[in-house]
């Protein structure tokens, strides 16, 4: 039976109205729930230092238009600033797209690479999902809880430059495709994010350390060849260390990834394309991102 058509997929207009009516209703949600959104940025930055990163910017990408490159590192820098600084008090929530805003050409932003339905293309504001994966990482390592999460469920590209476990990014989408968390610690914490060079950089600091410190482990990292195509599968755990003692306190699964390749498979290592045996994974050794 064939599937029923959506509104927003008989044209244009359709989906332009529907588009629409997601935003109102994001609005609407936001006002019913009575959330306190972090809004204040402080050029200080606080003293304790959780955890840093740096992801590559330009990506060499066989089929693509380096001026999307440039554009996508335009859009970075002018998302960064309104991101950078910003602090998250108790009780606070963070909302990307309140705090980024509407990447127009108007205010600046240009065409970059963007990813709808599995597939790469081009629009106004391109790329900006570089910038919500690396505040997730960021957050990912704390104790920070993050309350609207949009995995990317495909593997685009090979794991060339790969520094953090695969599937650990977040889809954003204006505005009711959001990535957002809460702080429901005891005191502030603040993002710092920059360009430098060729590398988007961030920081998540607070007042003091936390009493625990994060790791977070990607175990059984490999490709599989299934009936219906080839598929990247890991299991990614957070742990709970306790910075005094160095005890291992909690250990959580937070994401079981099963990911269609829709690169080339010819891409993949040999070493690392693996037969599955009754559905079970063949022991492996695992692979681990230290903070």
């Amino acid at each position: 039976m064939a599937r029923r058509k959506l509104f927003c997929e008989y044209g244009p207009v359709c989906y332009w109205i529907s588009l629409r009516k997601e935003r109102f209703l994001c609005r609407v949600r936001d006002l019913a729930g009575r959330q306190r959104f972090a809004s204040i940025r402080q050029a200080e930055p606080l003293p304790a230092l959780v955890k840093g990163h740096c992801s590559v910017i330009r990506r060499r990408l066989a089929g693509v238009d380096p001026r999307l490159q440039e554009g996508k590192a335009r859009n970075l820098e002018l998302a960064a600033a309104q991101v950078n600084g910003l602090i998250i008090a108790p009780g606070e929530t963070f909302s990307f797209w309140r705090t980024v805003g509407n990447a127009t050409r108007r205010r600046g932003y240009q065409e970059g690479l963007t990813i709808s339905g599995g597939q790469l293309g081009r629009g106004i504001g391109g790329g900006l999902c570089q910038l919500a994966n690396l505040i997730h990482w960021l957050v990912l390592n704390s104790p920070l809880t993050v309350t609207e999460l949009h995995h990317h469920s495909d593997a685009l590209f090979p794991d060339e430059r790969r520094t953090v476990p695969f599937g650990t990014g977040t889809s954003v989408f204006y505005n009711n495709v959001d990535y957002r968390f809460r702080n429901d610690t005891d005191q502030p914490v603040q993002l710092l994010v920059w360009l430098r060079e060729d590398e988007l950089c961030g920081e998540l600091r607070s007042l003091r350390p936390f009493p625990c410190r994060y790791r977070l482990v990607e175990e059984n990292s490999h490709y599989a060849r299934l009936d219906d195509g080839y598929y990247r599968l890991s299991r990614v755990y957070k742990l709970t260390i306790d910075r005094a003692s160095g005890r291992t306190l909690r250990r959580e699964l937070i994401l079981d990834n099963h990911s269609r390749v829709l690169f080339d498979p010819a891409l993949i290592p040999p070493e690392e394309l693996r037969r599955e045996d009754g559905g079970q994974w063949s022991p492996a050794p695992q692979k681990e991102n230290a903070v």
